[in-house]
């Protein structure tokens, strides 16, 4: 994936920090934030390369990008982790400020939370390394055994895929088996309890890097493009508006180009989220 980045210098860059940092500590005081000087994010810390444990501390892109943004806002980002289904209600329920769990934008759940858009992305296909089903496209899955990850909005567009696709047109559906967390749907398409793996495209890219011979991409185009989006309980607009100013600013930053580079993310363009940012 080709990345063009913008080179600010170290000065310009850390003068730009620090000027916004003295912007938003005053707009920040009425900003309806859980904890004085926090950013309470919830994060199903599984998800590698986005957000997970390493060293019994959170990291991943998200995590480090959740970290710039509360640098900018003037507050010290604090990562929940939270298994992946129970994200939304969280937030709902008040245990959150954000949600900073790689989730993707879709319909349905801007009919619930307001998102606010970071990065473009879509899924790949995963399969055993040497095995005789090697699917390229999503129509490829009729008739066989596929695993994801609980709650993903992909499994919405499949289920439909079976139904309008698969049957209608005389194949046997798909057989969709979810697991709690992503690293366990690949150890089922390891114990050949599932044929592939549907996943996020740069997470299926880190479970190759981490598994070495052992699977493979078996796509070769992205499936179903989306953003992903941090997510904020539906009203809460001083939160939605500090981070939506926190990441006009800190993506002029030397900082931000640089971790873009090291994680090969795009971010999205204005076409992207005119294209693909759904409406309530």
């Amino acid at each position: 994936m080709k990345l063009s980045v913008r080179i600010f210098s170290p000065c310009k860059s850390v003068l730009l920090l620090t000027a916004s940092m003295l912007l938003f500590s005053s707009f920040n005081a009425s900003a309806e934030f859980m904890q004085k000087g926090k950013i309470i994010a919830g994060s199903d810390l599984t998800f590698f390369p986005y957000e997970y444990m390493e060293n019994n501390q959170p990291a991943g892109f998200d995590v480090e990008l959740l970290n710039g943004l509360a640098e900018v806002i003037g507050r010290k980002a604090e990562n929940i982790d939270t298994r992946f289904p129970n994200l939304i209600t969280g937030l709902q329920g008040g245990r959150f400020d954000i949600l900073n769990s790689s989730m993707y934008i879709t319909a349905e759940r801007v009919k619930v939370i307001d998102m606010i858009p970071y990065l473009k992305s879509g899924e790949s296909i995963l399969a055993l390394k040497g095995s005789d089903y090697q699917p390229k496209r999503a129509e490829d899955f009729c008739g066989h055994k596929i695993g994801s990850m609980g709650a993903t909005s992909w499994l919405q567009q499949l289920r439909k895929l079976s139904d309008e696709y698969c049957v209608k047109n005389g194949l046997k559906p798909i057989m969709l088996s979810e697991y709690t967390t992503d690293p366990q749907t690949t150890q089922a398409l390891l114990a050949h309890a599932v044929e592939a793996q549907i996943t996020d495209a740069a997470v299926a890219r880190g479970a190759v890097e981490k598994l070495g011979n052992r699977i493979v991409i078996s796509s070769d185009t992205l499936l179903y493009p989306v953003l992903n989006g941090f997510g904020v309980k539906k009203g809460n607009s001083e939160v939605k508006q500090a981070i939506t100013d926190a990441i006009a600013t800190f993506s002029k930053t030397e900082k931000y180009a640089a971790l873009l580079k090291k994680y090969h993310f795009q971010p999205p363009t204005a076409e992207d989220i005119s294209t693909l940012m759904p409406t309530p």
